[in-house]
């Protein structure tokens, strides 16, 4: 946290200059000078609430409720992530929208801009999803996660290896994470591993999955586009943040496993 934050912040801070991404600056520009004119805390934090309640009730609902029962139907169809984000938005535009004397063509507009930032953010992150799902099924992570799992390395290097191999091969941290502990598996049932070192692996795990972030991680290219950055800026700071997080993760617990 130490090296990774204030240390390496501080020394890339003085190395690159961004300055504030347009749409931030606009934003800022156009704020309503009349506080009266925001809405109320409590309603922007009931608009808030409103899916994660659904989604919350049909998660409970499906333990409790007999699977024949029409309430549970109904809570699964309104609690589902798509409808409950759906049914929030429309709420948003009325009540903060034409409640409070707004068009339909300034509540469009006000949602265009709004969407501005996040537009290509969507659009690559869909891109790079395609290109990870296609890694996947083509069997690269798997192969490279199996070569690795037939060495003679110690138990802690070899679960950051695969999951490095993994996370650089098609971009997901949470994809190379589960792929690493299933390969992971039945090398621990075979060995008599205590659980201090069972806590050691999943660390490792981790720490090898957050390394070497690049163009095929979504999470990329959501900090490459909300903070204006380039690609070669992003991999300055955002990609050598996160390996210096995986390898000085890896590195405190490859020492400690010497001792358990």
């Amino acid at each position: 946290m130490i090296i990774a934050g204030p240390i390496f912040g501080k020394y890339i801070g003085n190395k690159i200059h961004v300055k504030v991404p347009d749409f931030v600056t606009q934003n800022e520009m156009e704020q309503p000078k009349n506080e009266k004119e925001l809405p109320s805390f409590l309603s922007i934090v009931i608009l808030i609430l409103i899916p994660l309640v659904l989604i919350l009730v049909n998660t409970v609902s499906g333990q409790i409720l007999p699977e024949d029962s029409f309430t549970r139907s109904f809570l699964t169809f309104v609690g589902h992530p798509f409808i409950a984000l759906t049914l929030s938005t429309l709420l948003t535009f009325y009540f903060l929208g034409t409640k409070r004397g707004y068009t339909k063509e300034e509540v469009q507009n006000i949602a265009t801009k709004s969407l501005e930032p996040a537009g290509i953010i969507i659009l690559v992150t869909g891109a790079g999803g395609v290109f990870k799902q296609t890694l996947i099924n083509s069997g690269v992570g798997d192969i490279l996660g199996e070569m690795m799992a037939t060495s003679s390395l110690p138990i802690v290097l070899l679960a950051f290896l695969i999951s490095t191999f993994v996370r650089v091969a098609q971009g997901s941290a949470t994809v190379a994470m589960i792929t690493a502990a299933g390969l992971m598996s039945p090398i621990i049932s075979m060995m008599d591993v205590s659980e201090p070192m069972l806590g050691l692996l999943v660390i490792s795990i981790a720490s090898g999955a957050t390394v070497f972030t690049h163009v095929n991680d979504s999470g990329f290219w959501l900090v490459n586009r909300f903070f204006g950055l380039t690609e070669k800026q992003t991999l300055q700071t955002w990609t050598v943040m996160e390996t210096l997080i995986g390898f000085i993760g890896f590195g405190v617990v490859f020492v400690i496993s010497f001792f358990v």
